[in-house]
């Protein structure tokens, strides 16, 4: 079985689907428990037809990514500490744990030696099936199998970490923090295949 990290996104549900012809494909979206996300995780995956959990991530590293985005002023950081915890937390029930991650992505990212670190932990295969794509060729894919919306980040619901952490930055710093920490960005949910 595969379990994908999944936010509702294209790029996981597109991995999801590369995956799909090879492996059992499970999605996977993490939560704090500080939103309540597990919905919009399983309304994407119902309109994938695929099978969905949630699992729980441990809130201290979610306080611990909104304390070093505070402190960066910028999002990557707290969200590749997030996103490397959510991979170990999938790999210790997994025999492949995969994401959604780009050859492009700023953040998160998955180098070689974190991936063979994961792989040598826990002894899982760490798939990334869009690590070869840039942002052009996953859109023209999306375009080909996907039924997305978008939309501002703010207004989009999806499961991912991003959600949770706009949420506890806000109320431990107040709303301004986070238009202050994350810039303006594009969402994307999926409502189907084609």
């Amino acid at each position: 079985m595969a379990r994908v990290l999944f936010s509702g996104g294209k790029d996981s549900a597109l991995s999801a689907l590369l995956l799909e012809p090879f492996y059992d494909v499970r999605l996977v979206s993490g939560t704090f428990g500080i939103r309540d996300t597990a919905a919009e995780g399983r309304a994407a995956a119902e309109a994938l037809g695929l099978p969905f959990e949630a699992v729980e991530l441990d809130r201290e590293v979610a306080e611990a990514a909104v304390e070093r985005m505070v402190a960066d002023g910028y999002p990557s950081g707290g969200i590749q500490l997030v996103h490397e915890h959510a991979l170990e937390t999938v790999a210790e029930t997994a025999d492949v744990v995969a994401d959604g991650t780009r050859r492009d992505d700023r953040a998160p990212t998955v180098d070689r030696p974190l991936a063979q670190s994961i792989e040598d932990r826990f002894g899982v295969d760490y798939v990334a099936p869009l690590s070869g794509y840039g942002r052009g060729a996953v859109d023209d894919l999306v375009e080909r199998e996907l039924s997305v919306e978008t939309g501002p980040s703010e207004s989009i619901p999806k499961a991912d970490y991003e959600t949770e952490l706009r949420a506890l930055l806000a109320g431990e710093h107040g709303p301004g923090a986070v238009d202050e920490v994350f810039p303006d960005h594009e969402q994307s949910r999926v409502v189907g295949r084609r």
